[in-house]
């Protein structure tokens, strides 16, 4: 493991900054509280398993309508994340070691919840020499093994310090959907992503479709942390010149006031008008509304991305 100095408290490089005021968000971001008994089962087999879910941690609006429905995003390797985005609620810190048996309890959750589709994502893990890949693929070859018709879908980190046969050993488990998130325009990283680097995250996306062009990649943006129309658009385009597939656009929530500020809420017509714009781009499958997240209803929206495909194939 790489020696980082990385503080033990919760967002540390939050602490000291001055609270930025949350606004009152419009009705169309409202979401009704969790109480359905399809909730509180789902909720019962990852407490069992002893599971980590990017649903809870990253306080996403959507985890009574996911959980209700049986769904949930398994994040793996740990709740502590070696970056502290200013967006993200995550905790910033130093992560404990792998848990070797973590893989096989995905895979349980995976089997007893029935999913027909899984979204496995996780935290930032550059204390690693290989990012946490390794760790991807035995939760890969798990969920395979024990619920060999469920597609999979991973949210990766960039991989940003580690030697390029990290991303190529996740490409081999031959995942359905590889996704990485740029998260925001390139103008917005160094306060929003600062850990991260814009054009190495969409390089590679880009790489991965060099090594499997058959795969299914996705990436998706926040709006509403100070970007405009413009920037999205050129966004669109740079995701389009790495051939990625999917693209998902939702709105920015702030999670504490000690988090990036949300610059302003956007229209249901704006998310609208960048939906059709991306679909002119040449995207095969697009997911803007103000409560769009990468993993909601992820499940539907791969049935509709493989259908696209199938159906663009037919007319070339």
């Amino acid at each position: 493991m790489r020696d980082l100095k990385i503080p033990d408290q919760r967002h540390p490089e939050k602490a000291h900054r001055p609270d930025n005021a949350q606004p009152r968000k419009p009705d169309w971001i409202r979401v009704k509280a969790p109480t359905s008994e399809g909730y509180r089962q789902t909720r019962d087999t990852l407490r069992t398993n002893k599971l980590v879910t990017v649903c809870e941690e990253a306080g996403c609006p959507n985890v009574g309508e996911c959980w209700s429905a049986g769904h949930a995003t398994m994040m793996i390797m740990g709740e502590i994340c070696t970056r502290g985005c200013s967006f993200c609620n995550i905790a910033t810190g130093r992560p404990n070691a792998l848990d070797q048996f973590e893989p096989g309890r995905v895979a349980h959750a995976v089997q007893t919840l029935g999913l027909k589709h899984v979204v496995i994502t996780s935290v930032d893990r550059d204390d690693l020499e290989d990012g946490g890949a390794e760790h991807f693929v035995q939760t890969i070859r798990a969920v395979r093994h024990r619920s060999p018709d469920t597609t999979i879908e991973i949210l990766t980190p960039d991989f940003l310090k580690c030697a390029p046969s990290a991303l190529e050993m996740v490409v081999e488990a031959r995942p359905d959907v590889f996704n990485h998130n740029l998260e925001t325009v390139p103008g917005l990283y160094p306060t929003v992503r600062p850990g991260a680097r814009y054009f190495h995250s969409l390089r590679l996306l880009q790489r991965v479709k060099e090594l499997d062009p058959a795969m299914f990649t996705k990436s998706g943006i926040m709006v509403g942390l100070g970007e405009d129309a413009q920037s999205v658009g050129q966004v669109m385009d740079d995701m389009r010149a790495a051939s990625i597939d999917f693209l998902t656009i939702g709105q920015y929530l702030q999670p504490t006031p000690k988090h990036h500020r949300v610059d302003r809420f956007v229209t249901p017509e704006e998310f609208a008008g960048y939906e059709k714009a991306a679909y002119g781009k040449g995207f095969l499958m697009v997911s803007a509304t103000p409560l769009t997240r990468s993993s909601y209803h992820a499940g539907d929206d791969f049935a509709r991305l493989r259908a696209a495909r199938l159906a663009r194939l037919g007319r070339s």
